[in-house]
């Protein structure tokens, strides 16, 4: 093959890690204060605020709505400007991100509509405080939900960091693209596959292990 197929393999491996760990930790982060900020300024019970709520909403949808790889270059002048590279797992990471973040709050946004009403009503009844609220009630009770939405996220986030390899955002889908695709190895490109296939498998028998072990109803 002329190259060493196994070296390439785990630095391709291990920048697919970093594109995705990295992205789906600002997801989780800043998503998800952001899926809070939606599910509190639409309730009743919180803060509700339709000036912010549909600011935020239009925002998300807005980045939700361009496609990643369209995304991705119109990014390139802020991934530029931020790591000053425009290729490499290092540029990706800020598109990726980006996109990561919108995705996973309105997965969050859904995961904290779906707790229990009336357990909150019940608790704020009480005297308790607004954060009180969230940190002791909304946030244990939504937490399997928001695991397996993690989950979809982080398996999502594979499938783009993949896709950005056909611009040279590194990973395993740009080794399956250079040398699978345009240099005819069709063992390398099935190697890959097979690599993402199980990688993605790990991370939904995962996801779906630590949901159910918070979830109370099972």
């Amino acid at each position: 093959m002329g190259f060493d197929l196994r070296q390439a393999l785990l630095e391709a491996f291990e920048e697919t890690a970093l594109m995705s760990g990295a992205s789906l930790l600002s997801a989780v982060v800043i998503g998800g204060v952001l899926g809070l900020l939606l599910y509190a300024t639409s309730s009743r019970l919180f803060v509700r605020n339709r000036i912010i709520n549909q600011t935020a909403g239009v925002i998300i949808n807005v980045v939700r709505s361009i496609p990643f790889l369209i995304l991705l270059v119109l990014l390139i002048p802020l991934s530029k400007a931020v790591v000053n590279t425009t290729i490499g797992p290092a540029a990706v990471v800020i598109p990726l991100s980006i996109a990561a973040i919108a995705f996973f709050a309105r997965l969050a946004d859904a995961s904290f509509s779906d707790v229990n009403q009336g357990v909150i009503e019940a608790y704020i009844s009480t005297g308790a405080s607004k954060w009180s609220v969230i940190a002791r009630i909304l946030l244990p009770e939504a937490l399997p939900s928001l695991v397996r939405n993690v989950t979809v996220t982080a398996v999502s986030l594979v499938g783009f960091s993949a896709m950005a390899g056909t611009v040279g955002g590194g990973g395993i889908g740009d080794l399956a693209i250079r040398y699978g695709y345009q240099r005819y190895q069709p063992e390398v490109m099935l190697i890959c596959v097979a690599i993402l296939i199980l990688f993605v498998q790990g991370i939904q028998l995962t996801g779906d292990l630590i949901a159910k072990s918070l979830d109370k109803k099972q």
